[in-house]
């Protein structure tokens, strides 16, 4: 089907990038597992890898069940197109691929998944690349921060662990000026709660493994592309705007417009870093998917009840959801995530490092795991695992200090959920 002001966001993730299968009539998107795709004849061949017909060459670069998903988070985020890769790191790289190059940076918000701020801080060093991070509330610090060889600004919708909201708006503002792309991570939120394109993001990049697979079974990213950027507007961008060698001096963006990074991240992102999603895991999401909406409601739902009774218990420090309205990010949750806040935040406890670990360990109901966004609530101590690699400082300023417990909300009985963290709790005093 085709996308069009008559449908719905609830009829889209079901529909979006789903046909019937001409084959066989198979309703559901089959899961086309192949390695390689059978020419009509020499010329077929010839021009698909010319980049002069589109289809299917080989499944590191093209699948047809990636491709169903790929125009449904494309859909969904109201982008021009996307490209599908194997895990959200993988998606944060391929993002920054065709953007950076030896000796340039991108500007970065201080609160973001440490992972992230590892893989950052350290791992992109190895490329020639750096990241100045910058806390995006302070919006003379993020102008002060860009210079002439920053070519992204990168930050969280919803920022993991602590919840916090960015504006975009203001911060798109920002990169606007400089003639430079912003990317929005919307993992936290989903195009259910927030679609950051509206608000002036040039791409958007999802760990599909959290809440739009839903169900904790496979690892996927996405690179959605808003198809709004003028990449031939200056000379900072040369990978789309000038020749490529490999295809015979064509230019992406002169070649393929508002499909330019698209383009080029199958052809030459794919291609050469081989972050590929196999089918199966493709398959699983679009599956999780069809009832995001569903889930996201009952998400913020809960997160709002659980957050509110924590944040009234007398071992509770603080509590940082951005839908309780103490949170000084509650007056951008109107605007940025208008159907609610997420399902994710962090929980200050008075007793410190040695209270969280009880506390996590004394959980029944709650599995503690490396992951969020699942259909199960889950919890983690940041300080100590995922954001275990950073300094003391970089800690604090992402939420994740010694004291902070991440929650992500499930979809079960808010009562059961509240039942077991005061058990917790309890046995924590």
């Amino acid at each position: 089907m085709t996308d069009g002001p008559d449908y719905g966001f609830d009829t889209l993730q079901i529909h979006a990038g789903a046909r019937p299968d001409p084959a066989t009539g198979a309703r559901q998107v089959p899961i086309y597992q192949t390695t390689a795709y059978v020419f009509r004849d020499a010329d077929h061949a010839a021009a698909l890898f010319n980049l002069q017909e589109v289809g299917y060459i080989y499944s590191r670069l093209t699948n047809p069940t990636v491709a169903a998903l790929q125009e449904r988070m494309a859909t969904l985020e109201g982008g021009a197109g996307a490209v599908c890769c194997s895990s959200g790191h993988a998606a944060q790289i391929m993002a920054l691929f065709p953007l950076m190059g030896p000796g340039k940076n991108v500007v970065a918000s201080t609160r973001l998944y440490g992972g992230t701020i590892t893989q950052f801080s350290q791992t992109i060093k190895r490329f020639g690349w750096s990241a100045t991070f910058v806390d995006f509330d302070d919006l003379d610090a993020v102008k002060a921060a860009i210079n002439d060889d920053t070519r992204a600004v990168f930050c969280e919708s919803i920022a993991n662990p602590g919840g916090y909201i960015t504006d975009l708006d203001a911060i798109s503002a920002i990169s606007d000026e400089a003639g430079i792309p912003l990317i929005v991570d919307n993992t936290s939120a989903t195009p259910y709660l927030c679609r950051p394109i509206e608000h002036g993001a040039t791409l958007v990049v999802h760990s599909m493994t959290k809440f739009l697979t839903g169900n904790g079974t496979v690892t996927g990213g996405v690179i959605v592309d808003s198809g709004k950027f003028d990449w031939s507007a200056n000379d900072k961008f040369p990978s789309l705007s000038e020749p490529e060698p490999a295809y015979h001096g064509l230019k992406f963006h002169e070649t393929f417009g508002p499909l330019a990074f698209t383009f080029h991240g199958i052809a030459i992102g794919l291609r050469d870093l081989g972050m590929t999603l196999n089918p199966q895991a493709a398959h699983y999401t679009l599956m999780g998917i069809e009832t995001l909406s569903l889930r996201m409601q009952k998400h913020v739902e809960n997160a709002m009840e659980v957050a509110g009774w924590l944040e009234t218990h007398d071992a509770v420090e603080a509590v940082t959801y951005a839908g309780l309205p103490t949170s000084p990010y509650n007056h951008r949750v109107e605007k940025i995530c208008p159907k609610g806040a997420g399902g994710l935040f962090t929980v200050k406890l008075k007793g410190g490092y040695d209270a969280c670990v009880k506390f996590v360990d004394s959980l029944e109901i709650f599995s503690h795991v490396a992951n969020l966004g699942d259909t199960r609530s889950l919890v983690i101590h940041s300080a100590s695992t995922t954001h275990r690699q950073l300094s003391p400082e970089q800690q604090e300023a992402a939420g994740a200090g010694p004291s902070v417990v991440r929650i992500s909300i499930g979809i079960e009985d808010p009562a059961d959920l509240i039942a077991d963290l005061n058990q917790a709790l309890n046995a924590v005093r």
